[in-house]
């Protein structure tokens, strides 16, 4: 497992969840201008699937934030980084191509759910506070069930082709 910096389990449950929200906004909004990227080159059915994760991870972290008992954020949490990318859940927006299918999209989608279920998995391992491992575990297997939904997503759409990035008409960018 690389981590690009040491990662230290937050001090407390307030903490914990507070970063555990800041992840699913980010990847929330993520998804959301990857959906916006998709409309842009005119990929209807790709942006939909992305806006559809978005609004998921949105959900997730209202889920959180009731689950506090917070209106509001108590704190500004920053989503620490991990494994290359902004926050576990977060797909890397290099690896997005104008042409892709909804099978890549769900392979960043299930990706990014790997990641985020090996976060909480590390978090729970060096957790030293009981409710925060035991909180990291609950997020552990919640995300474990989406890795599972997006397998299953999987199953239904078609592989690509090997050709599937050929453009017979690509854009050209002038200065």
């Amino acid at each position: 497992m690389s981590i690009d910096q040491p990662l230290s389990a937050p001090p407390s449950i307030e903490a914990f969840m507070a970063q555990a929200v800041a992840m699913e906004l980010e990847a929330s909004q993520r998804y959301a201008d990857l959906a916006d990227a998709m409309d842009v080159h005119n990929n209807a059915e790709v942006s939909a699937l992305f806006r559809k994760m978005a609004i998921i991870e949105g959900r997730h972290a209202e889920q959180v934030m009731a689950q506090m008992g917070w209106s509001e954020l108590p704190m500004q949490p920053r989503a620490p980084g991990w494994e290359g990318c902004e926050a576990a859940e977060t797909v890397p927006s290099d690896e997005i191509h104008y042409l892709m299918q909804p099978w890549h999209a769900l392979q960043l989608a299930l990706a990014a759910e790997q990641r985020a279920e090996r976060f909480f998995t590390h978090l729970a391992s060096i957790a030293t506070d009981t409710a925060v491992r035991q909180a990291a575990l609950e997020l552990q297997e919640e995300e474990r069930e989406h890795v599972e939904l997006i397998q299953a997503w999987l199953k239904k759409v078609p592989q690509p082709e090997a050709d599937w990035a050929v453009d017979p008409d690509p854009p050209h960018y002038t200065d």
